[in-house]
């Protein structure tokens, strides 16, 4: 349009800290965190985070820290983690928040790629970080600065700690210093966040988060998680996953109260909810598990409905009907780090309230639908074609927009793979229904071929979980000699179903799939494990190690597989993991 201008007037750059500036005007006074340790109870009010942030950032940059280098944080979900998500950019320098499940090897592999010159390290990750500092100097690196967080524990630093900073005296100490101006991003594009997906140590892969990018997903998260103002939020999500769904700037754009804990269990929650009036909490179905299993010693009455976002796989209907029975209310959204997190949800219509309990189950399972942040299509990896809405047509996942990563840290030819096309491809195989809504069915490395046939394990997966007995599920191929690949489920019995292990329930589990499954999708193994599945640090099971651990249980003779009679008990195994 003609006479149209770009000024300072009507444009500056979106990012996250000003959500902190305005809460802080707003509600000043309200909770901004609470949380409970051995070392006692805390609570500060906006008007203190705001304060403590100021002078984070200015000891930062005393530190010597310059705009755009990296800040390492190394912590579980404690307070501190939160003021960091504001400190270090408002220093102008970026976040990094590591996995605090890594041990000391890894860590050194992602400071080094990092290059991060400050660390700020739990008390109770300290022996870990220090491990990875002293690899980090033998490999001929500059081990980052490190500054070490006390902060609701009564255990003293390890008297051979080498030389840190301590948190809360470099806070205080910065009081003396001139409020520093915050260095706000001169482009919204400018990195805010590195965050590291799995992976190997020889190819870790860092992805950048813009100020753009992270204010807009923050915002998203808010409706995604149907967020309305001064939320109390629960932190069962890890605060180093994708900076806890970017909820870790949602929650201050909302003025809400972060309730940190240390570590997620079935008692923590229920007291939790009730002691904070806890409103939102988030996780892998892991979580859900959790509470839907709580022994009675561990509940407690929950006054009034929670909303619980949950990711990384479709909860499974019975787990669905208990959470709703206990009082929580789960919305199903999917994403990667790669997106910022959460990217679809399955967004609720009013009409579908009237459906049978299994009906509106199935429906919930799917990803659904963008949020208002970005794109999302299902196509042909190859022809770059959206498949038809039929629901049955596969295509792989992909999404592009304002919450699409930056870039694979100095890695471009990842990126440039990554971001073919003009669309961030996932990895993700799909359908999308005539509504539109998406429905992931596995991963491309999770998908089985068996006999020339495509095997949803997801499927499989809804299948078991939906047995009294089975707690946990989780299905991959096992090498089969006459169809190439056929599923193999590996499960986790609940308490009371675990004496029934000893009178065949693979057998009986293999049958009962059968019975709500097309033949060839059934498990024709079941693995009983006794102490759970492998998961990652985000409750993700880890598919690698079982695919391991079936490809070492051999391959099942062609006889065997050609043979009607698949629930033979030499397909029916028992481990322990």
């Amino acid at each position: 349009m003609e006479g149209a201008v770009l000024c300072a007037a009507n444009h500056a750059p979106l990012t996250p800290i000003s959500f902190l500036e305005r809460t802080a005007l707003v509600y000043p006074d309200r909770p901004a965190i609470v949380a409970s340790g051995s070392g006692g109870v805390l609570s500060r009010t906006w008007r203190e985070i705001r304060d403590r942030c100021l002078r984070l950032a200015a000891a930062i940059a005393a530190l010597g820290v310059q705009r755009h280098d990296v800040v390492a944080v190394f912590a579980q979900n404690i307070p501190a983690v939160c003021e960091l998500h504001f400190g270090i950019p408002m220093a102008g320098a970026v976040i990094c928040t590591l996995n605090s499940r890594l041990d000391a090897a890894m860590a050194s592999v992602l400071l080094r790629h990092s290059e991060a010159k400050l660390i700020f390290v739990d008390c109770a990750l300290l022996d870990v970080a220090q491990d990875a500092l002293r690899l980090l100097s033998q490999s001929g690196a500059t081990p980052p600065v490190l500054v070490l967080i006390t902060e609701l524990l009564d255990e003293p630093s390890p008297p051979n700690a080498r030389a840190y900073y301590e948190y809360e005296a470099l806070l205080s100490n910065a009081r003396s210093s001139p409020e520093l101006a915050i260095r706000w991003p001169a482009d919204e594009n400018e990195p805010i966040a590195l965050n590291y997906t799995s992976g190997t140590t020889s190819r870790p892969k860092g992805v950048i988060y813009s100020h753009r990018g992270a204010y807009l997903n923050s915002l998203a998260a808010v409706l995604l998680n149907d967020m309305t103002s001064t939320p109390v939020y629960l932190w069962t999500v890890p605060m180093f996953h994708c900076n806890g769904w970017c909820m870790a700037w949602g929650v201050a754009a909302q003025g809400g109260t972060n309730v940190c804990v240390r570590r997620v269990t079935a008692a923590t929650i229920f007291d939790a909810v009730a002691r904070h009036g806890v409103t939102h909490m988030g996780g892998a179905p892991t979580v859900l598990s959790m509470i839907v299993n709580a022994t009675p010693e561990e509940q407690r009455p929950v006054a009034r409905r929670v909303t619980v976002m949950t990711g990384g796989a479709p909860p499974p209907p019975k787990v669905l009907f208990r959470m709703e029975e206990q009082g929580f209310l789960v919305i199903h959204s999917y994403g990667l780090t790669e997106t910022y997190g959460p990217a679809t949800v399955c967004t609720w219509k009013p009409e579908w309230d009237a459906l049978p309990a299994e009906e509106r189950a199935r429906i919930k399972s799917r990803q659904g639908l963008h949020h208002h942040g970005l794109e999302v299509d299902v196509k042909d990896s190859a022809t770059m074609r959206s498949v038809p809405a039929d629901g049955k047509t596969m295509g792989e996942v992909m999404l592009r927009g304002n919450t699409v990563m930056s870039g694979y840290y100095k890695d471009g030819a990842a990126t440039a793979e990554a971001l073919a096309g003009g669309w961030f491809r996932s990895g993700d195989l799909a359908v999308r229904h005539e509504d539109g809504y998406v429905k992931v069915l596995d991963r491309s490395k999770d998908i089985i071929i068996s006999g020339g046939e495509n095997i949803s394990t997801i499927e499989v997966e809804a299948a078991l979980f939906s047995h009294p007995a089975v707690e946990e599920a989780a299905v991959v191929g096992r090498p089969d000699e006459y169809w190439g690949e056929t599923p193999c489920a590996f499960v986790k019995l609940r308490a009371a179903g675990r004496e029934a292990a000893k009178a065949g329930v693979e057998e009986e589990l293999m049958a009962y799939c059968r019975a709500r499954l097309p033949r060839y999708m059934a498990p024709r193994t079941v693995v009983v494990v006794e102490d759970g599945l492998p998961k990652t640090a985000t409750g993700k099971v880890q598919k690698f190690e079982l695919r391991e651990r079936a490809k070492a249980i051999g391959s099942l003779p062609a006889a065997a597989a050609a043979s009607s009679s698949s629930s033979s008990s030499s397909n029916s195994k028992r481990s322990k993991l």
